[in-house]
């Protein structure tokens, strides 16, 4: 295992005790980037407030298709390059998944693009067997911290969720981030396990699912939510279903003290994981 730390000189060394963040928890356009791209810009656009981060769900141009082949798109692709005109407009970083093929490869990828346009990246580590993900995609082997704005950001994608091990703070993360398509069939899992990471890791956990049906027919009802330390809801009444853009508000002071006055990050195991 690999462990990445990204750091961007421009934005990592001016630390911002606070960080605002937009979650667009929306319904996708199956197999359809271009519209996707549309729709997601119109959303964009209408974030009421300047924000320092928003977060789109997992492959928010497709949705989640295992048709990999006509949809995959490469790092200088046209979603790629949507999203680093996005950022480098709004002045913010934007987040999510999207299908990238690579030397032959397919990868299910975030791409966290900086203000100024730098792309970070990581692949989604534990493939979704359920969906026979790991017979089209290649699963990421790297454990990725993204340094912005003085936080300290571990990317995950949804099914990476259900492994505890793969999330464990073991580096002192601020943040962690999860972005997904998980099936309201299994809600109830996402809800709890979000919830949890947020606890044991003593990280805000940051989570932006999607809603609608599919392709395939499965329904998507979002959930997305962000939890602080203590496992403590930043979002009002949760949960929230429909269509729709979330604004809340990081506090770097509050990891801080609570990490410092509780201590629970100083008792955990040490290990190292084998691939």
């Amino acid at each position: 295992m690999k462990l990445v730390h990204l750091y961007n000189h421009n934005n990592g060394l001016r630390m911002k005790e606070k960080l605002k963040i937009a979650l667009i928890q929306s319904n996708l356009i199956w197999e359809n980037p271009a519209a996707n791209k549309a729709h997601f810009s119109d959303q964009i656009n209408s974030i009421p407030k300047p924000v320092d981060l928003i977060i789109l769900p997992e492959m928010f141009s497709t949705g989640f298709t295992m048709n990999a082949a006509p949809v995959a798109e490469q790092m200088d692709g046209e979603t790629v390059s949507w999203l680093i005109q996005m950022a480098i407009e709004k002045e913010c970083a934007i987040t999510g998944s999207i299908i990238i093929e690579e030397n032959g490869s397919y990868y299910n990828r975030l791409l966290f693009v900086q203000p100024n346009g730098q792309i970070q990246h990581y692949d989604k580590h534990q493939l979704f067997t359920l969906a026979k993900e790991q017979d089209v995609f290649t699963a990421g082997q790297q454990e990725v911290i993204i340094d912005y704005k003085g936080w300290k950001i571990k990317p995950q994608i949804c099914y990476d969720l259900r492994f505890p091990v793969w999330a464990r703070n073991t580096t002192d993360y601020d943040v962690l981030l999860y972005v997904a398509s998980w099936p309201k069939k299994r809600i109830n899992a996402w809800d709890i396990l979000l919830q949890a990471r947020a606890i044991e890791n003593m990280c805000y956990a940051i989570g932006v699912n999607r809603v609608g049906i599919d392709g395939k027919g499965f329904e998507y009802n979002g959930h997305s939510a962000v939890y602080d330390v203590l496992g403590n809801s930043l979002i009002d009444n949760l949960p929230v279903e429909n269509e729709t853009i979330l604004l809340t508000t990081l506090v770097k002071k509050h990891i801080i003290e609570q990490r410092s006055k509780l201590g629970f990050l100083q008792d955990r195991d040490s290990f190292k994981l084998l691939f």
